[in-house]
Order: structure tokens, then C-alpha cells, then sequence
């Protein structure tokens, strides 16, 4: 039996520490698969810790760019803060695509925990024999590539500017070494699309590693809870075209009004290219907030757009139950889908304030999401962490940061030469903003 070797304890703990609740990334179809996508592999994608199926909404975008129909990628979900692993539950899962597609295997890609998650699937031969190939990414070291008797063909993905799992090698399968790219960057990255697409396609080199734009775009996604990616049955979905200015919306009432499914699912729904929009998501569960995200725009058709709620419970409602929720203020949340902020390589600026700093950002947290509130309702801006934001190393964090709500004004957000704009909304009346950089 091989051996699963640790890259640091922290990271062992949280791959051993997950429940998973899988969806296919997109409602049943019963679109053809046309004869060129027939001689494809579908792609299952696995994420990892606290993230969701949107960490590979640029990939699939890539792939779809270079001759994948849609319906052959799918994103795994799974409770990534709580439980253990679930093999049976990922076994269905891929039963279920091989079954809509008419397919036989699947190419396996997996990150982070996701990689541990994704490469154990493999170690029973009954399930191995439905993976053509597998991808280890940003993840735990291996001593052999993946299959009980190391027989599905395997790529190691790493890094050294990964803080968090490093370079990583594996004897006998194809290890591909970044440059300067973090943990996130590792999964999302055009140099790792083209070794994803070259590995499942015996060699071949993509068109383009770029998204390609379209001029009729769909989006489509899922309503789900932060970190547990439990999913919001009968959630409501508001899409409001918004002034790019500003972040104010256009009209009174929505552009389009949708409703989630059982597996949280909404959409798809066609919209403007090179258009910003705001998505409320309200979830029909009584005492949870309402969630506005104000996005980038739209270029390429997406089935991958995620509304997160904040769970009441479990570690991700432990750790949010410190944000604020009154009048006084706004809260304000930065999530940088694709990328970590790094100090001194990266630039993140919230209302004139410079955020990407060695205190608050620093390589070695990897920070994606933050939070901005007035944690002591003090009406100033400290910058220190509030709550029980300060226990979680990596990833996500929060900094005390006030946003005045007794006059309308717009925030800006700039990150990396890229502007964003949204309303100083008031945190207990009208809820939480995120502001998302794709």
C-alpha cells in the first residue's frame, strides 16, 4: 500500500478533515455532444480547502475556448471544513457524468486536498479503471503516480512559490515545475491549462491558453454556504446590471430574477458582455444575511458563477459570526478568485487604503478572501484582526476597516491595475458586499 506522505501538518489535517456533498457544475442537458467532443474524455475537477467548483470556472472557460463542449466538464463540490472523505460519494458522481456523456473514463484533476481526495479515489482498482488520466496539483507529495498497482497515468503539478505546498515531486509520473506561482495560481493558471490540456490530449498543444470572448454569454452557477458548499434549495437569485462608475444599479428591478434548485443550481441565464453586474443571492432560510457580489465583466459563457452565503454553523459560521451586522457600517469582503495577494507582487487598494501589506498580506498566508468591518463598532479603522479571524493561518482574514453608511458613496477597489466599484451598502438592512476580481 503506498504511503500518504505529509507536506506539513496543517495541510494533512484539513485533507483528512472533509465531507463531500458532489454536483455536477451544470443542470441536466440533453444537448448532443458533437462528434469531435465524442473522442474527449469529460473532465471531473475536484477543489480544495474552502474553496468551491468556481476555482476552475477559467479552466473550464479555456477548455470551451479550445473545442470542449460544455456538458464534458464538471466541478466537484464537497464540504471541505468538516467530516472525512468520501469515496462512494465522488464514485457516484462520476458514474453520473460517465452516464451523460456516453463516456467510459474521465480525466481526474484534483488541488490541494482536492489532490488527496482525487489521487486516494484512484487506489482501488474498480474505480481506477474509470480514470484515462489523473492531475495532482498544488498538493500532498506521492510516492508513486496514481492506481493501485500504478497504473493510471498520472501529472504532478507544483510550484515553489507555493506556500503551502511547495514543490512536490512524484517517481514514475510527469512532474511539471511553475515559476512564482501561488497556491491558487498553481490550479488557475494559463502554463497550467496548457500542461492540462496537452496531458489529456497525447501531447497536443492548445489554440490558445486564453479565454476567447463571445458575443451571446451565458452565466450559470450554484447558491451555496461558504466553506461547506451546502447548497440553497429555493435561493433567490437577483441580477441587476450596475453603473461601472460606481456599482449602482441601473434599475429599481432586477434584470433577471431566478430560483436555485435542490442542488443549489440557478441559471442559465443570457446576459450582456463587457457589462458589470451585481448578484444578490437571498436564501429562503430565516435569519441568514443577504450576499451582494459585484463582478468583473462577462466575456465567455460560464457555468461556474458561485453565491456564497455565511453559514450559522459548523467552523465557517464559528469563524463569521464575528461580522457585523448594523446599520453604521458596511462589510465588505475581497475575494480574489484566481489569485492570491501577495505583498510586494501584488497591489490591493479598498477606499485609498493600501491592503496588500507584509503584515496583512504576507506570501506565507496566501490570502484570497478578506474581510472589512468595524469589529468594536467604533466607527475607525484599526486595520488589526477582528474576532476569531486571527486562528486561521491561511487563505482568509479580516481586518478592522471602516465603511461610513449615513451618506451614499461609492468604495473603490483597485487590484493589480484593475477597478472595481461598490455602494457603501448598510451591513444589517441591506447585508454583506463581495467583491470579486476573476
Amino acid at each position: 500500500m503506498k504511503i500518504f506522505t505529509r507536506l506539513r501538518l496543517l495541510h494533512v489535517l484539513l485533507i483528512i478533515s472533509v465531507l463531500s456533498i458532489g454536483s455536477c457544475c451544470k443542470k441536466e442537458t440533453t444537448e448532443p455532444i458533437d462528434n469531435h467532443c465524442k473522442t474527449l474524455h469529460p473532465v471531473v475537477f475536484i477543489h480544495g480547502y474552502l474553496a468551491s467548483g468556481d476555482t476552475w470556472a477559467n479552466q473550464v472557460m479555456r477548455f470551451t475556448s479550445n473545442g470542449y463542449c460544455d456538458n464534458l466538464l464538471y466541478a466537484y463540490d464537497w464540504n471541505s471544513v468538516g467530516g472525512s472523505t468520501n469515496q462512494a460519494l465522488l464514485d457516484a458522481f462520476i458514474d453520473t457524468v460517465l452516464a451523460r456523456t456516453g463516456a467510459t473514463q474521465v480525466d481526474l484533476v484534483g488541488h490541494s486536498a482536492g489532490g488527496g481526495y482525487g489521487y486516494a479515489y484512484c487506489e482501488d482498482t474498480t474505480r481506477a479503471k474509470k480514470v484515462a488520466h489523473y492531475v495532482h496539483i498544488g498538493s500532498s507529495a506521492q510516492t508513486s503516480p496514481a492506481g493501485v498497482n500504478d497504473e493510471v497515468p498520472t501529472m504532478n503539478i507544483s510550484s515553489a512559490g507555493d506556500e503551502v505546498a511547495g514543490v512536490t515531486t512524484i517517481t514514475g509520473a510527469t512532474n511539471i515545475t511553475l515559476v512564482g506561482k501561488d497556491h491558487y495560481q498553481v490550479a488557475t493558471s494559463e502554463e497550467t491549462f496548457t500542461e492540462l490540456y496537452k496531458f489529456f490530449n497525447s501531447g497536443t498543444v492548445p489554440t490558445t491558453s486564453s479565454i476567447t470572448a463571445q458575443t451571446d454569454i451565458t452565466v450559470s452557477g450554484k447558491a451555496v454556504t461558504l466553506g461547506e458548499n451546502t447548497p440553497h434549495n429555493g435561493a433567490t437569485v437577483h441580477i441587476y446590471e450596475v453603473n461601472p462608475d460606481n456599482g449602482s444599479r441601473l434599475s429599481s428591478s432586477p434584470n433577471f430574477t431566478l430560483t436555485a434548485d435542490a442542488q443549489g443550481m440557478w441559471g442559465p441565464q443570457k446576459i450582456k458582455t463587457n457589462t458589470k453586474y451585481e448578484f444578490e443571492v437571498i436564501s429562503n432560510v430565516s435569519g441568514d444575511r443577504v450576499i451582494h457580489y459585484y463582478r468583473e465583466v462577462f466575456t465567455h459563457t460560464t457555468p461556474l458563477v458561485y453565491l456564497r452565503t455565511i453559514p450559522t454553523s459548523g467552523l465557517a459560521g464559528t469563524l463569521l459570526s464575528s461580522l457585523s451586522e448594523n446599520d453604521n457600517q458596511s462589510v465588505l469582503a475581497v475575494f480574489t478568485a484566481n489569485q492570491a495577494t501577495v505583498a510586494g507582487r501584488d497591489s490591493l487598494e479598498v477606499d485609498n487604503v493600501v491592503l496588500s501589506t507584509s503584515t496583512i498580506t504576507p506570501a506565507s498566508n496566501t490570502i484570497i478572501a478578506m474581510f472589512l468591518f468595524d469589529g468594536n463598532n467604533n466607527q475607525q479603522s484599526d486595520y488589526t484582526v477582528p474576532g476569531l479571524f486571527g486562528i486561521l493561518p491561511t487563505f482568509l482574514t479580516a481586518r478592522d476597516m471602516y465603511f461610513q453608511t449615513s451618506t451614499a458613496y461609492a468604495v473603490p477597489l483597485r487590484f493589480n491595475g484593475r477597478t472595481l466599484h461598490v455602494p457603501n451598502l448598510k451591513s444589517q438592512s441591506d447585508g454583506v458586499i463581495v467583491a470579486v476580481f476573476d
